[in-house]
């Protein structure tokens, strides 16, 4: 099943229009300057609770990355569909700095052979999954108005990781699944910590935030 879901995405679903949209979407190169400019405007016009939103987004992606989607990579093992299928489409950006330009540029397009060894990395958990997902719901269970439209953006960017042939289909749901459910843990965490010993570190915040997470 797994396999022949990935088949409907990376073949019989693709759309020439869509290779750029996907390979763009699949891309950390062409996110980051926009991650970094909303990062930016949190810090400048977020205020106490923007800035605690952004400590703990650090927190939540060291751990989920750098901790424990690094440790389930090399415990599980599991190779790439690209590794070990005929015939999967590879698509990327081209290689330019910075990384917009490639808009401007042909996609790089190949197909597999599992003959021609290609020794890039493992497929569970997929890294871009999880970490999307565990930034929507940290940004969602602080600002509920607006924050969900993260979840549409992550959605897009794990569905565009089985598009260019990276990752298989449950590889996908079951990394958004964790990244969203550490999340949840420590932003729960650190909410009910700031509950318990706000008001002695930081009273003059706690007086105006006794609660960090809007209702």
């Amino acid at each position: 099943m797994d396999q022949e879901i990935f088949f409907l995405i990376n073949h019989s679903w693709s759309r020439p229009w869509l290779d750029t949209v996907m390979a763009c979407a699949s891309s950390w190169d062409f996110w980051w300057p926009f991650l970094v400019l909303g990062g930016g405007l949190i810090l400048i016009k977020g205020g106490f609770r923007g800035w605690v939103m952004l400590l703990v987004v650090g927190i939540t992606i060291g751990v989920v990355d750098g901790l424990v989607v690094r440790s389930l990579k090399d415990a599980v093992g599991r190779p790439r569909p690209y590794q070990v299928l005929e015939g999967v489409r590879m698509l990327d950006l081209a290689r330019v700095r910075p990384r917009v330009l490639a808009l401007w540029q042909p996609l790089k397009s190949e197909y597999s052979d599992p003959g021609i060894l290609i020794p890039h990395g493992k497929s569970f958990p997929s890294g871009h999954s999880a970490n999307n997902f565990a930034l929507a719901t940290v940004v969602f269970l602080f600002y509920r108005r607006w924050g969900w439209l993260l979840y549409v953006s992550a959605t897009i960017v794990a569905y565009s990781r089985i598009y260019v042939g990276s990752h298989w289909p449950l590889d996908v749901v079951c990394s958004a699944a964790l990244g969203a459910g550490l999340a949840l843990l420590i932003v729960a965490g650190f909410a009910a910590a700031w509950e318990r010993f706000g008001g002695r570190i930081l009273p003059r915040f706690y007086a105006t935030y006794p609660v960090l997470l809007k209702p």
